[in-house]
């Protein structure tokens, strides 16, 4: 794979593969993202204006296809979830799941995630941010791709308010000691556990990471809390 070229950010963490696209998801992505969908834009956003009412902010990094992010939207209207995905696939899952169970606590940017942290989100203005199961790029010589690096954690902090957090999860041990490991080093924040913490109430547990752990495979979940 050979990494992008962009002068701001030269390798990223992902790679956008010509994915099948349902045509309930395109559908979906045609008609609901136009409400939902928020445009890339180089200026923070208003995120209170946005959502018409103050309340906590919680940013969703790598929703995938989105079916945790719409259950915890579900479950929590009193907050609101801003979600970030590049794959169109997921985000017209989302949608599809937004429109279906009628969620007003959801917004999308489909666009990077680290120009939408630089670029749309203005310092101290989250009240936490979830990143669950990030692409763990096993090979070793891809690991400079994965998202979870000291000047993503330094800027994803920066973006919480004091007393926010910071929760990611995955089923990959080495990347787990890596995120440990980038997250303890990064003075704006501090654990909440001696290491990696329980999974909170509220990250409902996928039929994925069911499966997993029956077969013996570990998850872990991290929460550190901005200082």
């Amino acid at each position: 794979m050979v990494p992008e070229t962009n002068p701001k950010r030269p390798i990223r963490s992902y790679v956008l593969r010509q994915g099948r696209v349902s045509s309930a998801q395109a559908r979906a992505h045609e008609q609901l993202l136009p409400y939902y969908g928020i445009p890339y834009s180089q200026q923070p956003i208003d995120i209170e204006n946005i959502f018409s009412r103050p309340g906590p902010k919680i940013l969703e990094i790598g929703f995938g296809m989105g079916e945790t992010t719409a259950t915890i939207a579900a479950a929590h209207p009193e907050i609101d979830y801003l979600g970030i995905e590049v794959h169109t696939p997921g985000v017209g899952s989302l949608l599809k799941l937004a429109d279906a169970r009628g969620l007003t606590n959801l917004r999308i940017v489909q666009h990077d995630a680290v120009e939408v942290l630089r670029d749309m989100i203005a310092p101290a203005s989250l009240d936490g941010a979830h990143i669950f199961f990030p692409d763990p790029w096993p090979k070793k010589r891809h690991h400079k791709r994965r998202l979870v690096q000291a000047d993503f954690v330094a800027l994803l902090a920066s973006r919480i308010k004091s007393g926010g957090y910071v929760h990611l999860a995955t089923d990959w041990a080495e990347y787990a000691e890596q995120m440990l490991a980038v997250l303890a080093a990064e003075p704006q924040l501090e654990n909440t556990a001696a290491a990696f913490a329980p999974r909170p109430a509220y990250r409902p547990q996928t039929k994925f990471e069911t499966r997993g752990l029956k077969l013996g495979h570990g998850v872990w979940d991290l929460v550190f809390r901005r200082k």
